[in-house]
């Protein structure tokens, strides 16, 4: 029996970057999308660039939502700058329009602390923090010296890291089949390679060549190992200095005092002695992150990652910039603005953060068809990382029973690696995928989101 897949109607508020671009990653995948702003402009220009319906108005007033279709949508996402309007927008769709799945991009803590978002008080379904989220992800990268990006699977059994190849790595120059000989005792798989820019599906023959970003899988025990096979091992992290306390800032020094040595950097003294009673080891200093004295003074030379994560783009761009010219071993700035960082790629500054891709990678997890459990969007929404299980059996579904070489996979994806229970099993063309497997998929070319979402989706009959 095949599964036939209807296009899922969406109701996206607000029309900001994380509006704009799930917008654009949701029409490529047939879905009916309608926006909700207060700002016509921002609606003209998405109208103008997708094939999208647009509502200006309040998307938390029912007359508005009721024009938007919400009567009959499958879904509301409400990510507009305010907190307040999301959660109002979700308790009147809940309440009035009855519908199903309900997604809030809520940024203050505050309210997550209290346990409110459940139906009986705030209907909210899934709750997106991208504080968090960007939290989360940099404290990856710095337990990972060298990576570009690392995504966790599998509760963190399994990760998925992105590096760029380096001179000087064993494997440069050389076919991936030898990988295996290189290593022996530690199983990996190489998802996909960007060279300048263009993906390349890896294939055994495939060389790597230095300066190409590499994506490759394997268990959280064995990323180390890898990595130290495309570049030169990077000896690990002591002294990081944050540029910026705010909710993110404050969110990195908890998470990292106690491994590191932390310092914080913040203009504002009242928020310098808040961000004192609220750490235990973390130095908090008062002053200017692109200060050159200030940064002088606290050896900047000897510092292994400096953040720059204020709210303010130019000034974490700037900051980076000085401290790498300072000595600083590697640099890491906030961006929001997504043009910058097209432009500030090639440049001194290490690694951009975008918070609106990595909340995007956080939403399509909620949206995917096919019971899919994680979702991380990679290069900048080109690609995408997608943990899927597998349900059914060999009548009744297209992966269970059968061979990797088998499954019949849509061009630029391939399956990385496999979790059953506690163990890893990397994804070679002779393992059998079995029911309730954790499936691990890497895709460049998101347009065929919609086959590998088929795969996953069992027939109504097996349920």
């Amino acid at each position: 029996m095949s599964v036939i897949i209807t296009a899922m109607k969406i109701i996206i508020l607000g029309a900001g970057e994380v509006g704009g671009n799930l917008a654009q990653n949701l029409t490529k995948e047939a879905s009916d999308i309608t926006v909700v702003d207060h700002d016509a402009d921002r609606l003209r220009e998405l109208q103008d660039r997708f094939d999208i319906r647009t509502i200006r108005g309040m998307g938390s007033h029912p007359d508005v939502l009721r024009q938007a279709g919400a009567e009959d949508a499958d879904m509301l996402i409400a990510v507009t700058n305010s907190d307040e309007v999301n959660m109002v927008a979700c308790q009147v769709a809940y309440s009035v329009f009855h519908t199903p799945t309900k997604i809030a991009r809520i940024r203050s803590t505050t309210y997550l602390e209290y346990g409110i978002f459940r139906n009986e008080a705030m209907p909210v379904d899934f709750l997106v923090n991208p504080e968090q989220i960007v939290t989360h992800d940099i404290c990856r990268l710095i337990d990972n010296p060298g990576a570009l990006q690392v995504m966790d699977f599998a509760d963190g059994q399994v990760q998925l890291v992105g590096i760029k190849a380096h001179y000087g790595g064993p494997l440069i120059d050389q076919e991936l089949r030898y990988l295996r000989q290189h290593m022996p005792t530690v199983d990996t798989r190489v998802a996909a390679i960007f060279r300048k820019n263009r993906p390349i599906i890896p294939q055994g023959d495939t060389v790597i060549e230095a300066e190409d970003e590499v994506f490759f899988i394997a268990a959280a025990g064995d990323i180390q190992a890898v990595m130290s096979e495309m570049r030169r091992t990077e000896r690990p992290n002591r002294r990081l200095i944050i540029a910026g306390g705010g909710h993110i800032g404050l969110g990195l020094a908890r998470a990292l005092e106690h491994r590191y040595g932390v310092r914080v950097i913040e203009r504002s003294r009242q928020r310098c002695y808040e961000l004192s009673e609220s750490l235990d080891r973390a130095i908090v200093l008062a002053g200017d992150a692109s200060d050159r004295e200030l940064l002088l003074e606290e050896n900047i030379e000897e510092t292994d990652v400096f953040c720059a994560v204020t709210n303010d783009d130019e000034a974490n761009i700037m900051s980076a910039m000085l401290a790498k010219s300072l000595g600083a071993r590697k640099v890491i700035a906030l961006i929001n603005n997504p043009a910058y960082v097209d432009l500030i790629e090639g440049s001194n500054i290490d690694i951009a953060i975008s918070p609106q891709q990595a909340t995007l990678g956080s939403i399509l997890t909620h949206i995917r068809r096919g019971d899919v459990v994680k979702v991380h969007s990679l290069r900048r929404g080109a690609a995408e990382a997608i943990e899927a299980i597998a349900h059914g059996d060999r009548r009744s579904s297209k992966v269970v029973g059968r061979k990797i070489e088998e499954i019949d996979l849509p061009p630029g994806a391939n399956i990385g690696a496999i979790v059953r229970g506690r163990d890893v099993i990397i994804a070679h063309d002779d393992v059998v995928v079995e029911p309730d497997d954790h499936v691990i998929l890497f895709l460049v070319d998101k347009s065929r989101i919609s086959e590998v979402e088929k795969l996953f989706q069992a027939p109504f009959t097996f349920f």
